[in-house]
């Protein structure tokens, strides 16, 4: 029996796919609350999880099927973190076996995915369970520790004898979930940055449906993907098999409070996850990782029958919108009446849509951005290039591969394949 809401407190290990169970099912149109764990360096510090992140357990939506897709809108985005810390990276090679995100190793007892405590605080604060070694695999090359206002709009980074008082009580301060292994990076201390302010503009860096193989789950996408191809531990993959995922991982900041995100649909229900809440980031993510936060999610799932598309759109909210691919106001609308009428044009009626792209590089991302989106259109990519030339843009989600192509596409068309409705409502068109 499927519910009208499911709550979701639980998480993965790190791996998404077939294998993991799910939670639910929740009704077609139902609701989604889920209380996410903080993303990138947490995990990164906890070599049991084995994904690099700690999403929530997916959630069968009912009657979604391969072929279809899930229009998730999110309702809601509330940032429970008082601080995090984050900041550029470095990697310690002899504690990890290919991929440090993914397959953690203590370079004293060479145990993988080993078990880890926090003692004290500190860079070397994280240690082998089994033999007390430093086990982290990663460290900052320039870290910093940000707390937050009670209003929620805005952080300011700490000096080290803040980040000291802050990392003394660490997973109370990031408000961890219960349910949540990872170790908490405000224990770290870093400070290198003191004094900042930043606005808070939260988002959710993974949302998605789960994929047809076992996936790490912050190589969900064809960017951090590519590190899978040929890799020495058990998660490695051919270059064919990159394609099997499902672009949940994005770290696109336009997917926040407002937003709708239509997920093709890989394997029965779905299975919808969340969680890599940020509390703010630009375009990119240039440092590699921003300022992960526990939070609530609250998203409404709806089933798109027979909607097929090569991997995620988004509909972001009005003001995320690029100027360019803005509905037309009633005045603009007039002047291009005038004009077309001036010279026998017929004005096409069109809307924005934006199409996510992934690869190893941005300009792979892009690619393939472009022909998502002229396969779901049914046109040539010159055709969306141009559209995307003159009615919208690309917008880099993360370096080094997610991207979206925004532009304005014929309204027949997007009724044709079943999203106008979602799109009107979206900008009240």
């Amino acid at each position: 029996m499927a519910s009208k809401t499911v709550f979701v407190n639980q998480f993965t290990n790190g791996i998404l796919g077939p294998d993991e169970s799910m939670l639910g099912p929740v009704e077609d149109g139902g609701v989604i609350i889920a209380n996410t764990a903080p993303g990138c360096w947490g995990p990164m510090l906890t070599p049991a999880i084995r994904g690099g992140h700690e999403v929530t357990r997916p959630v069968q939506v009912e009657g979604a099927e391969p072929g279809d897709s899930i229009a998730i809108r999110i309702l809601s985005i509330n940032v429970t973190s008082r601080c995090t810390a984050s900041g550029n990276d470095t990697t310690f090679a002899d504690r990890f076996l290919g991929d440090p995100y993914v397959a953690g190793k203590c370079p004293q007892c060479g145990t993988l995915y080993e078990e880890t405590c926090v003692e004290g605080t500190g860079p070397e604060c994280v240690k082998c369970a089994k033999c007390g070694a430093p086990a982290a695999p990663f460290a900052f090359t320039n870290g910093y520790t940000i707390a937050f206002n009670d209003k929620g709009t805005l952080g300011v980074t700490l000096n080290k004898e803040a980040a000291q008082k802050a990392a003394d009580d660490a997973r109370e301060n990031m408000c961890i979930p219960d349910n949540s292994i990872q170790n908490p990076v405000v224990a770290m201390a870093p400070s290198d940055l003191p004094g900042l302010v930043a606005r808070m503009i939260p988002f959710v860096g993974q949302l998605g449906v789960v994929p047809v193989r076992n996936t790490p789950d912050s190589h969900n996408a064809r960017d951090l993907g590519s590190f899978l191809v040929d890799a020495p531990h058990e998660y490695g993959i051919t270059q064919e098999q990159l394609d099997d995922v499902t672009d949940g991982h994005m770290d696109i900041n336009r997917v926040r409070a407002g937003a709708v995100l239509i997920a093709p649909v890989r394997v029965p229900g779905g299975g919808v996850y969340v969680g890599d809440m940020h509390a703010m980031q630009g375009d990119g993510e240039i440092a590699g990782h921003t300022a992960d936060v526990s939070g609530v999610v609250t998203m409404q799932v709806s089933v798109l029958k027979g909607v097929t598309c090569g991997g995620p759109i988004i509909l972001p909210v009005y003001d995320d919108l690029p100027l360019l691919a803005r509905p037309l106001n009633d005045e603009e609308k007039h002047q291009a009446m005038l004009e077309a009428e001036k010279w026998g044009v017929a004005l096409e009626e069109s809307a924005p849509i934006s199409f996510v792209g992934s690869g190893p590089t941005l300009n792979d991302a892009t690619s393939n951005a472009l022909t998502r989106a002229a396969e779901f259109l049914d046109c040539t990519v010159p055709e969306v290039m141009n559209r995307a030339t003159i009615t919208g843009n690309i917008q880099i989600g993360r370096a080094p591969g997610t991207v979206t192509a925004t532009f304005l596409a014929p309204t027949a068309k997007l009724r044709e394949k079943g999203v106008y409705d979602l799109i009107r409502t979206q900008y009240g068109l």
